[in-house]
């Protein structure tokens, strides 16, 4: 193998260990503890966020997001319904007891602590405040509900939490200014957003780019084998070394990336700052122009084939050819571009071309050799995603992948191994995201899938590609479902997506009784010439 195919294969698995760090598809960042207190009369909204819109002496200025509580009056929807309300601190200031200060329809800020969240709300609708804005002593917020034996709920003002931070910054206004309002409304958020579907549709083309890339290089390389064999050639070179450019994943390293994965993902959950994140900004460019280099590369060559078969040797790197070295430097370039100004509006262009082109590009190199290795991989992925948003929250007291995949302790909106696209229609605005090993940990199932489809001589209804691409997609969009109806909890994707995946690769084979030759040899019994040694049509 040449140096430099040698350095791409490194770089590329070096980048797998990062891109499949992040399965779980996240939202919101509210504590949820409302499990053992349900809905009552006179405790029965629902929750939902919160607009809290300032006004400096008549002019507008900052804008916090609360959340709304589960008593208290509903609060309106539209902004041009919602009021411009003055804005004073309660007194005392955790309002646990009647306020000193009698209150004209104005909205109380107080502390969260020393008594229950409707103590303070009916003693500040009894001073006549016109809403509550409750300030926690942590930077997520908090959902307020009652307690089981409360009865005194009959509170007709609204009340909202905000976090430590907003607090922090309310407090300064009122400090330095004469007059302080606010509005307070939550518009409604679209059940659903288009950008949920166009980055349903980019996993998807993802995954049918890769394989198809995939089966394409491995139909290749079995006519150039067949070939070899026709001639009746004495050594025969494997499919299967480094010369190929293939690395395949055994039973072994596909258990031990797991738990590689989740040391990595400790010391991310650990480190976490802002020179860290930078690290990985550039850990991901180097993968990134790696694999745009060789998807552009590919690409081009058909138009090129002259410059892309002529090589110059170059120090340290080997031979190169001419068409790589007009490509790198635009795939630098855009990769530093990328970086220097992630933090514009329209960045997100930059990542999502990025993170797919090393998606393909792992998808091309790295093979799940048969069946038996693909469910072992996507086995322990599936419990690793469940244990790290779920499980680990025991363990850490909060989720350790939906921290990290926000970026908490960083100062940044988290870390780049993600595709993301902005919600076009939602009031509330952010990022619909997924995380690159929901793609690429089932893509490499899928594409071993239609690389078999191929060899096999399948159709496109009789093989199991097209099944399996049907089963990621179902998968993938009750992921989606799951994370709307459970109301901003963050979702492991493969949890969805492993059963329906998987589950339709072994029962397609089971039924068709290819299960023992994908689960053992992963391809098809190729005929071997007479006047060839079946010793060499094994290799």
């Amino acid at each position: 193998m040449d140096s430099l195919r040698f350095l791409r294969i490194l770089l590329v698995s070096a980048s797998i260990l990062l891109v499949s760090l992040l399965y779980t598809v996240t939202a919101g960042d509210i504590v949820h503890q409302d499990d053992l207190a349900p809905k009552k009369p006179g405790c029965e909204n629902d929750f939902v966020l919160v607009k809290v819109q300032t006004w400096i002496d008549g002019t507008e200025d900052a804008e916090f997001v609360g959340v709304g509580a589960r008593f208290g009056r509903r609060i309106v929807s539209k902004e041009k319904n919602a009021n411009q309300t003055h804005v004073v601190f309660a007194n005392p200031r955790d309002c646990c007891s009647p306020l000193r200060t009698k209150l004209i329809g104005d909205v109380v800020i107080v502390d969260r602590g020393n008594c229950r969240f409707t103590a303070k709300a009916n003693n500040a609708e009894a001073a006549g405040a016109s809403a509550l804005l409750i300030i926690n002593n942590q930077k997520e917020l908090y959902k307020m509900v009652c307690e089981p034996d409360e009865t005194d709920l009959d509170i007709q003002i609204p009340a909202v939490m905000l976090p430590q931070d907003a607090g922090a910054t309310l407090e300064k206004m009122l400090i330095n200014s004469s007059k302080v309002s606010v509005q307070l409304y939550s518009p409604r958020r679209p059940a659903v957003d288009v950008a949920e579907v166009f980055l349903w549709l980019m996993a998807i083309g993802t995954i049918l780019c890769a394989s198809y890339w995939s089966a394409w290089s491995a139909r290749e390389a079995a006519i150039e084998h067949d070939k070899l064999l026709k001639d009746a050639i004495d050594e025969i070179p494997s499919t299967n070394d480094g010369g190929s450019g293939v690395v395949e994943i055994n039973t072994l390293s596909a258990i031990c990336f797991v738990f590689l994965a989740s040391g990595f993902l400790v010391v991310l959950y650990k480190l976490m700052s802002y020179w860290f994140v930078e690290l990985l900004v550039v850990v991901f460019c180097i993968g990134g122009v790696e694999g745009l280099q060789t998807c552009l590369v590919a690409l081009l060559s058909r138009w090129f084939q002259r410059a892309g078969d002529s090589y110059i040797k170059v120090p340290f790197l080997g031979p190169i050819s001419y068409l790589t070295l007009a490509v790198s430097p635009f795939c630098i370039v855009f990769a530093v571009l990328w970086a220097v100004y992630r933090e514009r509006s329209l960045a997100w262009i930059g990542q999502d071309v990025l993170g797919i082109a090393l998606i393909i590009t792992v998808l091309q190199i790295v093979h799940v050799p048969n069946l038996k290795v693909g469910t072992v991989l996507l086995s322990c992925a599936f419990l690793y995603d469940i244990f790290w948003v779920f499980v680990s929250k025991k363990l850490f007291h909060e989720s350790v992948m939906i921290v990290v995949a926000r970026g908490d302790k960083s100062g940044e909106d988290g870390i780049p191994m993600l595709l993301k696209i902005p919600r076009m229609f939602d009031p509330w605005g952010g990022y619909s995201i997924i995380g690159f090993g929901d793609i690429l940990l089932p893509g490499l199932l899928i594409a071993f899938a239609l690389r078999y489809d191929w060899l096999a001589n399948k159709t496109l209804r009789t093989g199991y590609f097209i099944w399996a691409m049907v089963a990621y997609g179902l998968g993938l969009l009750i992921t989606y479902v799951a994370l709307n109806l459970m109301d901003g909890h963050g979702q492991p994707a493969l949890l969805y997506i492993v059963p329906f995946t998987l589950g339709t690769m072994l029962t397609l084979a089971r039924k068709r009784d290819d299960l023992w030759i994908l689960w053992t040899k992963g391809e098809p019994e190729r005929a071997c010439p007479h006047h060839v040694r079946l010793e060499q049509c094994s290799e």
